[in-house]
């Protein structure tokens, strides 16, 4: 106890001879300590109570990160569910370049893997060395995707993901390729349908959230945040069967006549649907899409070109509706020209005095340019704008072009002549092949479509019934001897048709030697249910005639097409019928 009093007095007198300026000093800092830990304590209380998610949000984003769900693309497919376009699973090799380096081991094996020059790896590598992902090679099949992964783990090479994605496939390749287009690397539509209906078939993406680690690669799924939502499948009008003939038939007679291109329309005049629309020359969708010669363009829609003749029985049905000549008027073609100013339009044969059906027969620039004449220029006008031309059609194709009908205030005296046998005017395969079905359905025009419809819409009246009968009647003849078109007749059937060859036009003018062969027609004349358009721009073979160069090219198709339509025939000779009805009593 003794002990203890002493140390307690000699620790008071040690106090009682220290220096006031020390004790001031202890007590600052004395104070200090109790600052500092009140400000640690009310950061603490801060940060761990009022502040709690906001750091928990901010510590999440470290290793927690949301990730896009690639949705799968809708498929397109004829009309008869026949598959033209679908996207199969690929998987997509990427890399976290801050961790697989341009001097990582392994690298050579890797870029062989990936098919990749080693130095073009090295060089991506360094050249986005500060993100966190980047694509090594994109849609590779699964089966090699993960060999790629094999050898990464088995080499060590670190910092390799995979990401699945969706790759688009085109079964029918060239055959169907400008109507349906392609989608570009990122599954996205570039050409045609892919194209306009891109939104429809790209569904909507998914989304969620994953665990990553330091080294930003996906350790687990956390959670669904949102479910990709499929694309829409797409049903055509087109029927794959009368596309590849008329894909193989077209590319035959381009290749025949050494023609620049050509273009085929088919479409069923009752309903407006389109079951055919091919062009040469093609492209292969699933490979090389060079748009060197204009390989991409949808000719059919997009390409305008003078009708020449083919332009004659629509002014005939305008001046017939109209009643200002009859089945029964005569026009007279003597002597074998007309003069208009100082312009002359002749026929290549004098004709005389002839009907209407001899001058769509014979095909007489004459005849026609006197009825057109005949009609005033704004009831003209008005005619050819119902039947479609000058506007488009309303497909929603992209890149469709309106061709040109221009106002009849700005047609000079020969325009209103020329107008009759398919010059001064512009037209596209498909205006033209939508014209001709008015003809087809009776004086009406139905909206034309490149998706299968189940009912006809009801169209709106172009020519009275009667007129598109009576001019039918009149374009049968064009196929019968003596016609310009007897090489487009299809056995079995009545074809009503009209052939043209127009010069093509130049930047000096009119082209010597330089046309545009053509042939409309639609079977069977007696009931219409098929109207083609079949143009050859530009051949360059011994004939250049609409009537020998497309004629032949319509009829094959139509014949093909009529057999697998199960289309009867209404022109069968008497011996013909008892055949076919032996036939139809053994199946």
């Amino acid at each position: 106890m003794a002990k203890r009093r002493n140390r307690r007095a000699r620790i008071q007198r040690r106090a009682e001879n220290m220096p006031k300026t020390y004790a001031g000093r202890r007590r600052f800092v004395l104070m200090l300590f109790v600052i500092a830990m009140a400000a640690l304590l009310a950061q603490a209380v801060k940060r761990q109570i009022f502040e709690k998610d906001f750091l928990q949000s901010e510590g999440a984003d470290r290793y927690l990160d949301k990730v896009v769900v690639a949705a799968h693309r809708g498929a397109i497919t004829d009309r008869n569910g026949v598959v033209l376009a679908m996207s199969a699973p690929v998987d997509s090799i990427g890399a976290n370049p801050r961790i697989l380096r341009p001097d990582s081991e392994g690298l050579p094996e890797l870029a062989k893997a990936l098919g990749m020059d080693l130095d073009d790896l090295r060089h991506r590598l360094a050249r986005y060395s500060r993100r966190h992902f980047i694509y090594l090679r994109r849609r590779l099949p699964p089966a090699r995707a993960s060999q790629v992964l094999t050898l990464a783990k088995k080499r060590g090479i670190r910092g390799i993901q995979v990401r699945r994605e969706y790759r688009r496939y085109y079964p029918d390749g060239e055959i169907f390729a400008h109507v349906v287009g392609f989608t570009n690397i990122d599954d996205r539509g570039q050409e045609g349908l892919e194209l306009a209906f891109d939104q429809e078939l790209a569904g909507a993406p998914g989304l969620k959230r994953v665990l990553r680690d330091g080294h930003h690669h996906v350790v687990a799924d956390v959670e669904s945040l949102r479910m990709p939502r499929p694309g829409r499948d797409l049903v055509l009008s087109l029927d794959q069967r009368i596309q590849y003939v008329a894909y193989r038939e077209l590319k035959s007679a381009v290749r025949k006549n050494s023609a620049r291109s050509g273009s085929v329309v088919v479409l069923n005049p009752r309903t407006g649907e389109i079951l055919a629309m091919v062009n040469q020359p093609g492209y292969n969708p699933n490979g090389n899409r060079s748009s060197r010669g204009g390989r991409l363009l949808n000719r059919a829609v997009a390409q305008v070109f003078e009708p020449g003749s083919t332009m004659k029985p629509l002014v005939i049905s305008t001046a017939l509706d109209m009643g200002l000549v009859s089945v029964d008027s005569h026009i007279d073609t003597r002597p074998g020209f007309i003069k208009i100013g100082r312009y002359e339009v002749k026929d290549h044969h004098p004709l005389g005095v002839v009907d209407l059906t001899t001058i769509i027969q014979k095909s007489s620039n004459v005849g026609a340019a006197k009825i057109a004449l005949s009609v005033p220029k704004e009831h003209l006008y008005r005619y050819l704008s119902r039947f479609g031309l000058g506007r488009v059609t309303g497909i929603s194709y992209p890149g469709e072009v309106s061709g040109r009908l221009r106002p009849p205030a700005r047609w000079a005296h020969i325009d209103h002549a020329t107008i009759a046998y398919g010059y001064s005017i512009s037209v596209t395969p498909l205006q033209l092949a939508q014209a001709y079905s008015v003809i087809a359905a009776d004086g009406v025009r139905r909206k034309l479509t490149l998706l299968r419809r189940d009912r006809p819409p009801l169209g709106k009246r172009v020519l009275k019934t009667a007129t598109a009968r009576a001019v039918r009647r009149m374009m049968e003849a064009v196929v019968r001897p003596g016609g310009t078109a007897p090489l487009a007749a299809v056995p079995g059937y009545r074809v009503a048709g009209k052939t043209g060859t127009a010069r093509k036009l130049g930047a000096g003018g009119y082209e010597e030697h330089h046309y545009v062969a053509l042939f409309v027609g639609m079977v069977p004349a007696s009931d219409p249910r098929l109207v083609a358009v079949v143009v050859i721009d530009d051949p360059r073979g011994k004939v250049y005639y609409g009537g020998l160069v497309a004629g032949p090219v319509f009829s094959r198709i139509m014949d093909e097409s009529l057999r697998l339509l199960n289309i009867p025939p209404d022109d069968l000779k008497p011996r013909q019928a008892v055949r076919l009805a032996r036939l139809e009593r053994e199946r």
